[in-house]
């Protein structure tokens, strides 16, 4: 199985698979979405996170469960998601790829042709 990874479905795979994160392999939406703002470096929407999720555990490169409520989220369960072992197969192939192409690229130093 050979999936093509967007930047933002590699972004959020790799939120999960950093073991150093708070999350430590395995994570809730809100602290995902922390840490792919933190690795883009820029903000991004719960919306479109939700959605990346959706659509890597239909992939099959996230799996997800529901934790038990708590008292402090006034008993509603919380869906934590882990990155699989397909999920990282991919994002070892995304890395792959993207150092392919830059093979041999040389970039001009500014101000130069």
């Amino acid at each position: 199985m050979s999936e093509h990874l967007g930047t933002f479905e590699q972004a959020v795979l790799l939120s999960l698979a950093h073991p150093r994160t708070e999350l430590g392999r395995e994570g809730y939406g809100r602290a995902i979405i922390k840490e792919v703002e933190h690795r883009l470096e820029r903000g991004v929407s719960a919306g479109a996170v939700y959605a990346t999720l959706d659509r890597l555990e239909a992939k099959g490169l996230v799996s997800s469960k529901l934790a038990p409520g708590t008292a402090v989220r006034a008993g509603r369960p919380r869906r934590h998601y882990t990155i699989t072992c397909n999920g990282v197969h991919e994002l070892r192939s995304a890395k792959a790829a993207v150092r392919r192409l830059w093979t041999g690229v040389r970039l001009p130093v500014k101000g130069t042709p």
